[in-house]
């Protein structure tokens, strides 16, 4: 008996040193990829970047130029996407982990939404262009918008179904003991407990979202110039970094590393501040 403990006991721990050393070949591998990526994206965009990347609209061919007009069309339809597509998920999220334990809504609604985050983005701008642009007539920032927003709210939703769900239920049965109504209940105590992660959640639909390029070429398209109208054809720094790279032009593409470059700090540096923010908040609690 003892011996045969002792050959199960062998064969396990080889088979945990197997698996030990297929793990960490693997992150070896997915961290040489990052930083190959990282080092080439600062070899060849750093030099590029300057005052005029930030200052100066798109040039035509040959001419000196920035991305203002590019980054400031993502910035706008990132934070209209993000107020569009904010209070939808987290509403969702409420309600399938506070109101939807029973009845079919809430797991019909887990499905759909289980299916828009895997969705492909591009799928996402057909769809927003047939009902927002070719209906209308035009490409707009509004219809960009749109577009992110509703790549935004599963992430949300998930983000903060889960979230909810980790309160203990002594918080809500506290909080109801004291005479406090449901709504009370949610507002004051559990979105208070769960607003690190929710908040968690929703940096990272952002970071998804700011890197989008797909759908933006079928709903907000392009343009050249300063636009502050989201009625308008707008400018977007990653269908610019597209653009431009697959041009023949050298400025073009110089452009288009500087923009690749800013945009992988901004992606990178909102998700190290997400992970910071829930780690703190585990740190508290």
């Amino acid at each position: 008996m003892m011996e045969f403990n002792n050959t199960r006991y062998k064969k396990r721990k080889l088979f945990n040193q197997v698996a030990m050393t297929l793990s960490m070949v693997t992150v070896v591998i997915a961290l040489f990829f990052l930083a190959w990526i990282l080092f080439t994206l600062f070899s060849n965009g750093f030099q590029y970047l300057s005052t005029a990347v930030f200052t100066e609209s798109t040039p035509p061919p040959g001419g000196a130029g920035g991305l203002s007009n590019a980054i400031f069309g993502s910035l706008m339809m990132v934070v209209f996407a993000t107020l569009i597509g904010t209070p939808v998920g987290i509403l969702a999220g409420t309600y399938l982990a506070e109101y939807g334990k029973t009845g079919w809504l809430a797991p019909t609604t887990r499905f759909i939404n289980d299916i828009l985050l895997s969705a492909p983005s591009i799928v996402i701008g057909l769809f927003v262009y047939e009902i927002a642009v070719h209906r209308v007539g035009h490409f707009s920032g509004w219809a960009g918008a749109i577009a992110l927003s509703l790549i935004v709210i599963p992430v949300v939703v998930r983000t903060t179904e889960n979230m909810m769900l980790l309160v203990p239920s002594a918080l809500r049965e506290a909080a109801a003991a004291l005479g406090a109504p449901y709504w009370k209940v949610i507002t004051i105590v559990v979105y208070r407990s769960a607003k690190a992660g929710i908040l968690t959640g929703l940096l990272l639909g952002v970071a998804r979202i700011s890197g989008e390029t797909a759908p933006l070429l079928f709903t907000a398209l392009n343009n050249q110039f300063w636009n502050a109208d989201m009625a308008k054809p707008m400018a977007s720094i990653a269908v610019v970094i597209y653009q431009f790279a697959l041009s023949p032009y050298d400025d073009w593409q110089h452009l288009a590393w500087a923009g690749a470059l800013i945009i992988t700090l901004f992606v990178l540096g909102l998700n190290i501040l997400a992970r910071t923010v829930f780690r703190q908040e585990q740190v508290q609690r």
